[in-house]
Protein backbone atom coordinates (compact mmCIF):
# COMPACT_ATOMS: atom_id res chain seq x y z
CA UNK A 1 0.00 0.00 0.00
CA UNK A 2 1.69 2.78 -1.33
CA UNK A 3 0.08 5.96 0.62
CA UNK A 4 -0.55 4.11 3.61
CA UNK A 5 1.21 7.28 4.63
CA UNK A 6 -0.91 9.70 3.15
CA UNK A 7 -3.61 12.61 4.82
CA UNK A 8 -6.64 10.39 4.09
CA UNK A 9 -10.76 11.69 5.08
CA UNK A 10 -13.28 9.81 5.72
CA UNK A 11 -16.82 9.06 6.22
CA UNK A 12 -18.62 6.91 8.25
CA UNK A 13 -21.71 7.05 7.36
CA UNK A 14 -23.69 4.57 10.12
CA UNK A 15 -28.03 3.82 10.14
CA UNK A 16 -27.28 5.36 13.92
CA UNK A 17 -24.41 7.86 13.92
CA UNK A 18 -22.00 9.39 11.22
CA UNK A 19 -18.02 10.13 11.68
CA UNK A 20 -15.88 12.40 9.67
CA UNK A 21 -12.57 11.47 10.54
CA UNK A 22 -8.41 12.16 9.14
CA UNK A 23 -6.14 9.72 9.36
CA UNK A 24 -2.76 8.30 8.55
CA UNK A 25 -2.95 4.76 7.71
CA UNK A 26 -4.55 3.58 11.28
CA UNK A 27 -3.41 6.66 12.71
CA UNK A 28 -6.79 8.55 13.66
CA UNK A 29 -5.36 11.69 14.02
CA UNK A 30 -9.08 14.17 14.44
CA UNK A 31 -12.38 13.09 14.17
CA UNK A 32 -16.00 14.67 14.33
CA UNK A 33 -19.28 12.61 15.47
CA UNK A 34 -23.45 13.46 14.58
CA UNK A 35 -26.06 11.63 14.87
CA UNK A 36 -27.23 9.65 11.40
CA UNK A 37 -30.93 12.03 11.95
CA UNK A 38 -31.83 12.80 8.03
CA UNK A 39 -29.58 13.99 5.15
CA UNK A 40 -29.84 18.39 5.92
CA UNK A 41 -28.83 17.64 9.37
CA UNK A 42 -25.57 14.97 8.66
CA UNK A 43 -23.85 16.24 5.34
CA UNK A 44 -23.85 19.87 5.54
CA UNK A 45 -21.93 19.68 9.12
CA UNK A 46 -20.12 17.04 8.26
CA UNK A 47 -18.73 18.90 4.79
CA UNK A 48 -17.64 22.14 7.17
CA UNK A 49 -16.44 20.08 9.49
CA UNK A 50 -14.30 18.43 6.51
CA UNK A 51 -13.72 21.66 5.23
CA UNK A 52 -12.47 23.58 8.20
CA UNK A 53 -10.03 20.18 8.95
CA UNK A 54 -8.50 20.70 5.74
CA UNK A 55 -6.70 24.04 7.20
CA UNK A 56 -4.95 21.86 9.23
CA UNK A 57 -4.52 18.62 7.26
CA UNK A 58 -4.03 18.18 3.83
CA UNK A 59 -5.83 15.42 3.00
CA UNK A 60 -5.33 13.69 -0.24
CA UNK A 61 -8.67 11.96 -0.74
CA UNK A 62 -11.61 11.44 1.04
CA UNK A 63 -13.49 7.72 1.04
CA UNK A 64 -17.13 7.20 2.19
CA UNK A 65 -18.30 3.93 3.50
CA UNK A 66 -22.15 4.15 3.99
CA UNK A 67 -25.07 1.94 5.10
CA UNK A 68 -27.31 0.83 1.91
CA UNK A 69 -28.48 -0.15 -0.21
CA UNK A 70 -25.88 2.46 -2.69
CA UNK A 71 -25.23 2.74 -6.04
CA UNK A 72 -21.99 1.89 -7.04
CA UNK A 73 -22.31 1.80 -11.02
CA UNK A 74 -20.01 4.16 -12.27
CA UNK A 75 -22.32 4.82 -15.38
CA UNK A 76 -25.80 5.35 -13.69
CA UNK A 77 -26.69 9.20 -12.95
CA UNK A 78 -27.51 7.61 -9.44
CA UNK A 79 -23.93 6.18 -8.70
CA UNK A 80 -23.28 7.93 -5.03
CA UNK A 81 -26.63 7.91 -3.97
CA UNK A 82 -28.05 5.87 -1.36
CA UNK A 83 -31.21 4.41 -3.14
CA UNK A 84 -34.16 2.63 -1.60
CA UNK A 85 -32.99 2.55 1.99
CA UNK A 86 -35.73 1.51 4.77
CA UNK A 87 -34.20 4.57 6.94
CA UNK A 88 -36.44 7.73 7.21
CA UNK A 89 -35.26 10.68 4.74
CA UNK A 90 -32.62 9.19 3.47
CA UNK A 91 -33.86 7.30 0.32
CA UNK A 92 -32.08 8.67 -2.82
CA UNK A 93 -29.62 11.03 -1.24
CA UNK A 94 -26.81 12.26 -3.30
CA UNK A 95 -23.64 11.48 -0.61
CA UNK A 96 -21.36 11.78 -3.57
CA UNK A 97 -22.65 14.94 -4.79
CA UNK A 98 -22.92 16.98 -1.44
CA UNK A 99 -18.70 16.39 -0.96
CA UNK A 100 -18.06 16.94 -4.70
CA UNK A 101 -19.04 20.54 -4.00
CA UNK A 102 -16.04 21.74 -2.28
CA UNK A 103 -13.93 18.60 -3.36
CA UNK A 104 -11.94 17.95 -6.54
CA UNK A 105 -9.87 14.96 -5.52
CA UNK A 106 -10.42 11.59 -5.32
CA UNK A 107 -13.50 10.21 -3.64
CA UNK A 108 -13.82 6.39 -2.54
CA UNK A 109 -17.41 5.13 -1.78
CA UNK A 110 -18.72 1.74 -1.12
CA UNK A 111 -20.95 0.14 1.79
CA UNK A 112 -19.91 0.30 5.39
CA UNK A 113 -19.29 -3.56 5.48
CA UNK A 114 -17.13 -3.53 2.11
CA UNK A 115 -14.96 -0.55 3.31
CA UNK A 116 -14.64 -2.53 7.07
CA UNK A 117 -14.09 -5.58 4.76
CA UNK A 118 -10.77 -3.77 3.34
CA UNK A 119 -9.83 -1.74 6.21
CA UNK A 120 -9.32 -5.79 7.77
CA UNK A 121 -7.56 -6.89 4.74
CA UNK A 122 -5.19 -3.78 4.93
CA UNK A 123 -4.24 -3.83 8.38
CA UNK A 124 -6.42 -6.25 10.35
CA UNK A 125 -7.25 -10.31 10.09
CA UNK A 126 -7.14 -10.74 6.81
CA UNK A 127 -3.74 -9.18 5.46
CA UNK A 128 -3.01 -10.82 2.07
CA UNK A 129 -5.85 -12.99 1.74
CA UNK A 130 -6.90 -13.24 -1.99
CA UNK A 131 -10.32 -13.93 -0.71
CA UNK A 132 -11.74 -12.78 2.61
CA UNK A 133 -15.86 -11.78 3.70
CA UNK A 134 -16.74 -9.46 6.51
CA UNK A 135 -20.17 -9.70 8.28
CA UNK A 136 -21.60 -7.40 10.71
CA UNK A 137 -24.44 -8.71 12.98
CA UNK A 138 -26.10 -6.07 15.04
CA UNK A 139 -29.14 -3.99 14.29
CA UNK A 140 -28.84 -5.85 10.81
CA UNK A 141 -27.12 -8.24 9.18
CA UNK A 142 -25.03 -7.24 6.28
CA UNK A 143 -21.45 -8.65 4.76
CA UNK A 144 -18.99 -7.71 2.03
CA UNK A 145 -15.95 -9.60 -0.15
CA UNK A 146 -13.12 -8.65 -0.70
CA UNK A 147 -11.37 -10.12 -3.69
CA UNK A 148 -7.34 -9.61 -4.57
CA UNK A 149 -8.03 -6.24 -2.53
CA UNK A 150 -10.95 -5.29 -3.94
CA UNK A 151 -14.50 -5.03 -2.92
CA UNK A 152 -16.78 -7.16 -4.94
CA UNK A 153 -19.49 -5.23 -7.14
CA UNK A 154 -21.62 -6.44 -10.07
CA UNK A 155 -25.15 -5.79 -10.31
CA UNK A 156 -25.17 -3.81 -6.97
CA UNK A 157 -23.25 -5.04 -3.99
CA UNK A 158 -23.72 -8.31 -1.98
CA UNK A 159 -26.54 -8.27 0.40
CA UNK A 160 -26.36 -11.45 2.17
CA UNK A 161 -28.29 -10.72 5.14
CA UNK A 162 -31.65 -11.40 2.81
CA UNK A 163 -30.19 -14.09 1.75
CA UNK A 164 -32.57 -17.33 2.64
CA UNK A 165 -31.41 -20.62 4.61
CA UNK A 166 -32.61 -23.99 5.24
CA UNK A 167 -34.02 -24.13 8.65
CA UNK A 168 -34.30 -26.62 11.46
CA UNK A 169 -38.97 -27.51 10.62
CA UNK A 170 -38.74 -27.31 14.07
CA UNK A 171 -38.18 -23.56 15.24
CA UNK A 172 -41.21 -21.87 13.62
CA UNK A 173 -40.39 -18.45 14.38
CA UNK A 174 -41.43 -16.09 11.23
CA UNK A 175 -38.45 -13.23 10.99
CA UNK A 176 -38.31 -9.74 11.62
CA UNK A 177 -37.57 -8.82 8.14
CA UNK A 178 -40.50 -6.44 6.63
CA UNK A 179 -39.14 -7.61 3.18
CA UNK A 180 -38.72 -11.54 3.56
CA UNK A 181 -39.39 -12.44 7.03
CA UNK A 182 -37.20 -15.56 7.63
CA UNK A 183 -34.06 -14.28 5.79
CA UNK A 184 -30.97 -14.58 7.60
CA UNK A 185 -31.49 -11.00 8.74
CA UNK A 186 -34.64 -11.61 10.03
CA UNK A 187 -33.30 -14.51 11.58
CA UNK A 188 -30.22 -13.33 13.81
CA UNK A 189 -30.10 -9.86 13.80
CA UNK A 190 -31.06 -7.72 17.03
CA UNK A 191 -34.28 -6.67 16.76
CA UNK A 192 -35.14 -10.46 15.99
CA UNK A 193 -33.16 -12.30 18.54
CA UNK A 194 -35.20 -9.93 20.90
CA UNK A 195 -38.90 -10.63 19.02
CA UNK A 196 -37.83 -14.19 19.67
CA UNK A 197 -36.83 -14.22 23.23
CA UNK A 198 -38.35 -10.93 24.66
CA UNK A 199 -34.89 -9.94 25.72
CA UNK A 200 -31.84 -7.98 23.56
CA UNK A 201 -29.10 -10.22 22.80
CA UNK A 202 -26.53 -8.65 25.38
CA UNK A 203 -29.21 -9.95 28.64
CA UNK A 204 -29.04 -13.27 27.28
CA UNK A 205 -27.21 -15.34 29.45
CA UNK A 206 -24.65 -18.28 27.17
CA UNK A 207 -26.53 -21.25 28.09
CA UNK A 208 -29.90 -20.29 27.06
CA UNK A 209 -31.35 -22.48 24.39
CA UNK A 210 -31.38 -19.54 21.54
CA UNK A 211 -27.87 -19.66 21.07
CA UNK A 212 -28.05 -23.44 19.69
CA UNK A 213 -30.75 -22.49 17.35
CA UNK A 214 -28.79 -18.97 15.89
CA UNK A 215 -25.50 -21.22 15.80
CA UNK A 216 -27.28 -23.67 13.83
CA UNK A 217 -28.90 -20.69 11.50
CA UNK A 218 -25.89 -18.61 11.11
CA UNK A 219 -24.11 -21.90 10.63
CA UNK A 220 -26.60 -22.83 7.30
CA UNK A 221 -25.33 -19.03 6.23
CA UNK A 222 -21.50 -19.21 6.44
CA UNK A 223 -21.60 -22.81 5.28
CA UNK A 224 -23.46 -21.64 1.93
CA UNK A 225 -20.81 -18.71 1.39
CA UNK A 226 -17.93 -20.80 2.22
CA UNK A 227 -19.30 -23.34 -0.40
CA UNK A 228 -19.55 -19.82 -3.53
CA UNK A 229 -16.78 -17.46 -2.10
CA UNK A 230 -14.02 -20.16 -1.11
CA UNK A 231 -12.94 -17.40 1.71
CA UNK A 232 -9.61 -17.77 3.59
CA UNK A 233 -11.28 -15.65 6.26
CA UNK A 234 -14.39 -14.83 7.38
CA UNK A 235 -14.61 -12.27 10.01
CA UNK A 236 -17.55 -11.69 11.95
CA UNK A 237 -18.30 -8.25 13.98
CA UNK A 238 -21.06 -6.43 15.56
CA UNK A 239 -23.23 -6.59 18.52
CA UNK A 240 -24.83 -9.85 18.48
CA UNK A 241 -21.34 -11.07 17.80
CA UNK A 242 -19.17 -9.02 21.17
CA UNK A 243 -17.15 -10.81 22.91
CA UNK A 244 -19.13 -14.48 22.41
CA UNK A 245 -16.08 -16.68 22.06
CA UNK A 246 -18.72 -19.49 22.71
CA UNK A 247 -20.67 -18.63 20.53
CA UNK A 248 -18.32 -18.68 17.84
CA UNK A 249 -17.57 -22.05 18.65
CA UNK A 250 -20.80 -23.40 18.37
CA UNK A 251 -21.20 -21.70 15.06
CA UNK A 252 -17.59 -23.54 14.09
CA UNK A 253 -18.89 -26.44 15.43
CA UNK A 254 -22.32 -26.50 12.93
CA UNK A 255 -20.52 -25.63 10.03
CA UNK A 256 -18.19 -28.62 10.66
CA UNK A 257 -21.49 -30.81 10.66
CA UNK A 258 -23.06 -29.59 7.69
CA UNK A 259 -19.64 -29.15 5.98
CA UNK A 260 -18.99 -33.13 6.01
CA UNK A 261 -15.93 -33.43 5.61
CA UNK A 262 -16.39 -32.56 1.71
CA UNK A 263 -13.50 -29.82 1.62
CA UNK A 264 -10.50 -31.03 2.13
CA UNK A 265 -8.47 -29.83 5.09
CA UNK A 266 -11.12 -27.68 6.28
CA UNK A 267 -11.77 -29.49 9.57
CA UNK A 268 -12.80 -28.08 12.87
CA UNK A 269 -9.17 -27.00 13.62
CA UNK A 270 -9.58 -24.96 10.17
CA UNK A 271 -12.44 -23.22 10.83
CA UNK A 272 -10.91 -21.93 14.58
CA UNK A 273 -8.56 -19.90 11.78
CA UNK A 274 -10.51 -18.85 9.53
CA UNK A 275 -13.82 -17.80 11.09
CA UNK A 276 -12.76 -15.16 13.67
CA UNK A 277 -13.80 -11.48 14.97
CA UNK A 278 -12.39 -9.13 12.91
CA UNK A 279 -8.85 -7.54 14.46
CA UNK A 280 -9.66 -3.55 14.35
CA UNK A 281 -13.24 -4.28 16.76
CA UNK A 282 -15.14 -1.03 16.50
CA UNK A 283 -12.51 0.76 14.11
CA UNK A 284 -13.23 -1.39 11.47
CA UNK A 285 -16.00 0.67 10.21
CA UNK A 286 -13.87 4.39 10.62
CA UNK A 287 -10.77 3.04 9.14
CA UNK A 288 -12.93 1.43 6.68
CA UNK A 289 -13.60 4.59 5.60
CA UNK A 290 -10.15 5.22 5.38
CA UNK A 291 -9.26 2.51 3.77
CA UNK A 292 -12.10 3.69 0.82
CA UNK A 293 -10.03 6.97 0.32
CA UNK A 294 -6.53 5.14 0.08
CA UNK A 295 -7.74 3.00 -2.55
CA UNK A 296 -9.77 5.74 -4.24
CA UNK A 297 -5.72 7.62 -4.17
CA UNK A 298 -3.80 5.13 -5.78
CA UNK A 299 -6.54 4.57 -8.28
Amino acid sequence: MKNDNQLIAGIELGGTKTIALIARGTEILDEFRIPSTSPEEVLEPVSNWLKKAREKYDFKAIGIASFGPVCLDKNSPEFGFITATPKPNWSNTDVIGSVKKWFDGPIGFDTDVNGAGLAEYYWGASQNCDTSIYVTIGTGLGGGIIANGVPLHGFMHPEMGHMRIRRNHQHDFKGACPFHGDCIEGLVCGPAIKARTGKPAEELMKEDPIWEILADEIAEFLTNLIYVASPRKILIGGGVMHDKEYFFQKIRNNINDKLGNYIHDLDLSALGEMIIPPKLGDKAGPLGAIALGIAALEK
